[in-house]
């Protein structure tokens, strides 16, 4: 399985773009919360949102949307098989590259695991 370091890709990230929130605070925080407004509960849950987020992160080969959103996931209680029924309509619509990135989204959903965070520390 991949060796991509999601969790480190997302600390680089979040680091890398901390002089630009500093130099840009009004277009952060309008990104900030267009994405607060855009995956909160409605008629589609925030699970739902976050799965056709990441979704769209595969289908573009972001690794740091794939990292972001796994995280996401996770934290809205998500489990593996609606995950990997999701990845697999990716895999439809999107043929082998999406293959690539999804196969990067079960590496991501395996190593920022609640359960695997616990037993690295």
């Amino acid at each position: 399985m991949s060796s991509f370091d999601h969790k480190a890709l997302m600390k680089d990230i979040n680091e890398s773009l901390a002089p630009f929130r500093k130099t840009q605070p009004h277009a952060m925080a309008g990104f900030g919360q267009l994405a607060r407004a855009a995956v909160t509960d409605g008629v589609l849950s925030a699970k739902h949102k976050e799965l056709i987020a990441l979704a769209i992160g595969i289908s573009k080969g972001c690794s740091g949307c794939i990292g972001f959103h796994v995280k996401a996931l996770h934290q809205l209680g998500c489990t593996r098989a609606e995950l990997e029924e999701m990845l697999a309509v990716c895999v439809y619509m999107g043929g082998g590259p999406s293959l690539m990135y999804s196969a990067e989204a079960l590496a991501a959903w395996e190593k920022t695991a609640p359960e695997a965070q616990a037993s690295a520390t």
